[in-house]
């Protein structure tokens, strides 16, 4: 299936391609986490020309994962305030070593934990 081997491949590898709308040439390379089998992005650039601003406009784009592309839906999830913590732990753990340290740090201050997305797989 489609959603596990995206899920497999986000959980094993640090850094995710993502391309917000149609219109983009280029993925841009992010920091995703799984969490309830579930895909969430925090932006951390805070500009209005970025990926999750994009989103808000279309919700509809893609993600690599090493070769292969999927399609995805970008929402804001309803249960955000309850997956919060988790999605937290789940930077943490994941980004915890050398030069990432001071990231995951940061990607857990309020600023960016507003700016979570959740990418949906369409199978």
């Amino acid at each position: 299936m489609n959603k596990d081997s995206a899920l497999d491949y986000i959980q094993n590898n640090s850094i995710i391609g993502v391309k917000g709308g149609l219109q983009r040439p280029d993925f841009l390379e992010i920091w995703m986490v799984v969490v309830q089998n579930r895909v969430f992005a925090r932006s951390w650039g805070l500009a209005k020309r970025s990926w999750y601003n994009t989103f808000l406009e279309n919700p509809i784009g893609e993600i690599q994962c090493g070769k292969t592309i999927y399609s995805i839906k970008a929402l804001i999830p309803q249960d955000i305030n309850d997956l919060t913590e988790e999605i937290n732990e789940a930077y943490l753990t994941k980004y915890n070593t050398g030069h990432n340290i001071p990231y995951s740090q940061g990607i857990i201050q309020e600023k960016h934990v507003a700016r979570t997305m959740e990418f949906v797989i369409l199978d």
